[in-house]
Parts: structure tokens; sequence; C-alpha cells
């Protein structure tokens, strides 16, 4: 056999030999990539969830011990295997759903297992939260640029007045003229003022329009709370909560369907989701653990203590006692969205805050342009069929055309 044979043989394999590869690849990448998919809901690599902590099982039991589990494991639990018994029991007896993989698949699983356990447990990034990434450096604040702005200006208008002075006196020594009598620096601001009346009066008439315009504004301005946006006890991000997962405004805040007022979760709504979920994906342990702390739970054994202590909620939105507004007639009856009061809570609201003025007119310009909704309400049925006879077809009914400017409706 010559050379170009062994060559002709190795070009013909290579394509299978390539296949195998990235077979191989791919087999690693589906290990990741069905844990994510089916496993997370219950299990984490080194925290207990709904089921165990998964890190280095693959030590505690054998392989094939680990293929019966994940397949079946209710299988196991009736044929009264003593292991897959405990654990049953041991969590709750919370069973553990049939995976229909195959034994490839499983191994593969329990593969990326064993890599994600031998891997050291990431340390907190210093001086931040855990998880919280990388700490961004501080930035000079403006009003700094400003002062050294001034600064430079201050000490360029010195030099230049220096400047001026000796070209001055230079000049009257080679005219021969005398040097002028020196003046006490009030004499000096009383001329300079005489030589620049029309500037001065611009600069007074500025300062006065500046100032009530400003003191306008000031007054204006009393009791409106727009932008006020408090640090909480607890750091709830409304973006993450109701922007990335999604969750339904109404869950947290019940009352807004059923009453006056939309009321603050309590802390066991907060439960319902931190029991399992323990960690954060900008602030780590460390905010969901001031729930647990609030309440007196332990996570590592799910037992609430006998002390839970309120958590401190700072209110936001907090209208006078003289005006009178109830969510359950805008949220239910109305069909107002929540954000088109407390605005895009879920695209950037880290931390909760007034997005609306709140006050009588942005009310009375949202009652003149709302719509009423009447679709489904047989309240507005003979009442809209006689206004329309009244206006014609095109006529829009309004919130104020229904007594929403009444001043009864929310001051009495």
């Amino acid at each position: 056999m010559n050379k170009s044979y062994y060559l002709r043989s190795l070009a013909f394999l290579f394509p299978f030999i390539l296949s195998a590869f990235v077979s191989l690849n791919v087999f690693a990448q589906d290990g990741e990539a069905l844990y994510k998919a089916n496993c997370t809901a219950c299990h984490a690599i080194n925290d207990k969830l709904i089921g165990p902590a998964l890190k280095d099982m693959h030590k505690r039991h054998s392989e094939d011990w680990l293929i019966k589990w994940i397949r079946n494991s209710q299988a196991m639990v009736k044929a009264g295997d003593p292991v897959a018994v405990k654990l049953f029991n041991e969590y709750n007896k919370v069973a553990m759903p049939a995976n229909n993989f195959s034994d490839d698949e499983i191994k593969a699983v329990i593969a990326y297992v064993k890599a994600e356990s031998e891997k050291p447990e990431a340390a907190p990034a210093a001086g931040g939260a855990p998880g919280a990434g990388p700490v961004s450096q501080e930035k000079a604040p403006v009003g700094w640029y400003l002062v050294i702005a001034l600064s430079v200006l201050l000490l360029l208008s010195s030099v230049l007045g220096k400047v001026k002075a000796t070209l001055e006196k230079t000049l009257r020594q080679k005219e021969g003229l005398p040097e002028p009598p020196p003046m006490t620096s009030w004499q000096k601001t009383l001329h300079w003022a005489r030589n620049n009346k029309k500037l001065i009066a611009v600069l007074l008439v500025t300062f006065t329009l500046w100032g009530s315009v400003k003191g306008w504004y000031a007054l204006q301005s009393i009791g409106i709370s727009q932008g006020y946006t408090p640090d909480q006890p607890i750091a709830y991000s409304h973006q993450l909560h109701a922007g990335e997962l999604q969750i339904q405004c109404v869950y947290c805040h019940s009352g807004a369907e059923k009453g006056k007022v939309a009321g603050i979760p309590s802390a066991n709504v907060c439960m319902n989701c931190h029991k399992y979920v323990r960690q954060g994906p900008t602030t780590g342990k460390e905010e969901i653990a001031k729930i647990y702390a609030a309440l007196d739970y332990d996570p590592s054994t799910g037992v609430y203590g006998p002390n839970p202590k309120p958590i401190q909620w700072v209110r936001v939105h907090n209208l006078p006692d003289l005006a009178y507004f109830n969510h359950a007639q805008h949220v239910t009856v109305g069909k107002i969205d929540c954000q088109t009061c407390h605005g895009p809570v879920q695209d950037s609201m880290t931390v909760a805050g007034q997005y609306s003025p709140l006050t009588m007119a942005w009310c009375i310009d949202c009652h003149r342009k709302t719509e009423v909704k009447m679709e489904g309400n047989a309240y507005y049925a003979d009442y809209h069929k006689a206004l329309v006879e009244k206006h014609g077809h095109d006529y829009k009914i309004t919130v104020n055309t229904i007594g929403g400017l009444e001043c009864s409706r929310c001051h009495y």
C-alpha cells in the first residue's frame, strides 16, 4: 500500500471523526441545557430549595442509581428503595416529576452537575452585595466642575486687571501725566457703578424677573411630591418583578381591585416565591435575608420562629385628607392601567417613586380626556343611547360628562 492510499483513507474517515467530536461537544452542552430547562425550578447546585442541593450528588449516589431516580423517582419510592424513601420523606413528600430522558441525556446532566460542583463558589465583589457585580467608580459631582471653572475665571480676571493697571501706569509715565489720587474700595465701587448704570439696570430687571418666576414655581409646588423616591428598608425592584418576571401588579397589591387603598403586600406574599427563590440577580442573598429576618424564618429548616416583626416600608404616595380616591373605582370599573398614574414601573423603577404630580388639575385633565368603559356594563345602556340620539353617533362619553368634575365626587 502506498502513501496516497493512506491519505485517501484518512480523507474518507475525517468526516466521521469530526462528527464524533462535535457530538461529544454537543453532549456536554446538552447537559447544561437539560439541567436549566428541567431542574432549576426545584434544585440549585449549592442551595437547598424544594429539593436538595445537587452539589457532589455523584459522590453520594452511584450513576446507575441517579439514572433510575432522575427518570422516575416515584417508581423507586414505591419499590421501597431505602435511599429513595428517605429523600422523599425528608423533603415533605414532594414528588419529583418523571423525566423521559435517555441514559445519555441523564449522564450529560450528571456530568454538568459534577463540573459545577467542582467549581469554587464565587466570592462577593469587594465593597458590594453578593452578586451585585463590579462596583462602579463614583463620579465627581458637577458642582465641583463649576467651582473650578469659577475659580479659574476669577484668577484670570484678577490677572487681566493687574495687566490693565500696569499698562495705564506706563502710559501715564510716558505722557508725563500725574498719578490719580488713591481710592478706597467703596470709592472704586461707586466709580464703577456710575460708569455702568445701564448694565446695573439690566441686571436688576433680570434678577427681579428670575426671582419672581422661581418664587411662583416654589409656591406652586408646595405639597407636590412628584419624583419623591425614598429609600426603603428592603431593596425591592419593580423593574425586576413587574418587568422581567412579569408579575401582575394586583398579585401583590390585591386591594387595588377591591377597595380604596391598593395596600402594601405582607411579607407572607413575598414568601410565596422567596421560600424557594433565595438569591436575587443583583443583590444576592442580602435583601431576601431581610424578609426572612422580619418573619423570623429559618430557610435551612423551613421553620418560622416566634418573633416576627413588621417591615417598616416608607409610604410614597399620599393624598391630602381633603381628597377622596378609590382604587377599585379606577382599576375595576374604569379599567385604568396602573402605569397611567404610577408610570412605567416595569421598565425603569428599581426603587418605587411618585411618577405623577397627583394634583387636582392633573386629575381634572384626565377626567376630561378619559372615555368611560361601557362595554358589558348595563348601567350605561340607556344613558348612552340617549346621549347618542342627542349628540350623534360620534359623541364620546368621557368621565366629566357623567359628573367626573363635580366637587362632591372627590371632596365631601
